[in-house]
């Protein structure tokens, strides 16, 4: 029987990380809607599992390889800046952070040096800032 199920789900796209968001999130709307009683979780509840469903059997694997790409960069992009800023956070005491005004880099400045002149190290701006 396992084996027939391989057989069936070769060429097919099967789980990835979208396919996981998107079930636990239909899992979510269905409790949503057991506790509160209105239909409309239920019925995004349904809707993302047939479209769980949809993706795990797909042949079109170039799609879905695309869809689950743009989801996981969405999803790191995310991830990096709540990093970035709990890093920052966690230094804040030792060192003051400044954002460069031509490039955007982040910069990092000991704490207690007063007024200081800031140049970029990848753009090479100066500008200045208090510590």
């Amino acid at each position: 029987m396992l084996n027939r199920f391989r057989v069936f789900m070769t060429g097919r796209n099967g789980t990835d990380t979208l396919n996981i968001f998107l079930f636990f999130s239909a899992l979510g709307m269905q409790l949503i809607s057991g506790i509160t009683g209105w239909e409309v979780f239920s019925l995004l509840g349904t809707i993302a599992l047939v479209l769980v469903l949809y993706r795990m059997f797909s042949r079109n694997l170039a799609r879905r390889q695309e869809e689950n790409y743009r989801f996981t960069q969405f999803l790191g992009g995310s991830q990096s800046r709540f990093s970035d800023w709990r890093a920052r956070r966690e230094q804040s005491k030792e060192y003051k952070f400044f954002t460069c005004p031509s490039c955007k880099n982040k910069l990092r400045v000991p704490r207690g040096k007063g007024k200081i002149q800031v140049t970029c190290p990848r753009c090479g701006e100066r500008f200045n800032g208090h510590t």
